[in-house]
């Protein structure tokens, strides 16, 4: 399968965008204007995974939005919090930084933070290739024992891997790419698009190319 990789038509707030460099600087542009960036995506699609190696490779702080949505919980994911709570630990956890990256859905209850983005990047993943992930990140954080027929977790995993497979296809009232579609015609810092099964390796070199300067 192609990988598609194409960017919105909106300029990133105090940075000039290159179609082509020879040198590789980007931790040192993103520390000078690229401050604050959301990773957006479906379920499965590798917000998380790009988000911590966005902080990791360009050292700034990386959150989760399902750090904030959700009470911790033996298992996890079983409790989410109030709206008004979860505002308040993100704004809270945010303000002690000058720069970061959030990765996750966040539209409706974070929509506060849309003004303070440099940079949005929304990540979309054919189903089927998100639904594997998803089963195998399961049964890694839960075990096959406890997701099987008659296990702990048997039903919440099913309801949860039927809510993921929607995402393409569900309306604007749930987390689904219309959600998200609609909710980026609000954004109006840079918007870029990675559509296809694209490395976290070549989305950090593609960032580099699109927004280092050249000598």
């Amino acid at each position: 399968m192609a990988n598609l990789v194409y960017s919105a038509a909106y300029p990133c707030k105090g940075v000039e965008v290159y179609k082509e460099t020879n040198n590789s600087d980007l931790p040192k542009l993103v520390a000078k204007h690229l401050m604050k960036i959301h990773v957006t995506g479906a379920s499965g699609s590798g917000t998380t995974t790009l988000g911590k190696k966005i902080s990791d490779d360009f050292k700034i702080q990386h959150f989760d939005t399902d750090d904030f949505f959700w009470t911790p919980s033996n298992p996890p994911y079983q409790f989410s919090r109030d709206k008004k709570e979860r505002r308040k630990l993100l704004k809270n956890s945010l303000s002690n930084n000058d720069s970061w990256v959030i990765s996750g859905s966040l539209c409706g209850w974070a929509d506060f933070l849309i003004p303070l983005f440099d940079l949005v990047i929304f990540l979309w993943v054919p189903t089927e290739v998100r639904i594997k992930r998803l089963k195998i990140r399961e049964i890694e954080r839960f075990g096959q024992h406890s997701l099987n027929p008659g296990g702990e977790m048997h039903e919440n995993h099913k309801e949860f891997i039927n809510w993921a497979s929607q995402y393409d296809t569900g309306s604007r009232e749930m987390i689904s790419k219309a959600m998200h579609d609609a909710w980026l015609k609000e954004i109006e810092c840079e918007i870029i698009r990675y559509e296809g099964i694209v490395s976290t390796d070549e989305i950090i070199q593609d960032l580099t190319k699109r927004f280092t300067p050249m000598r």
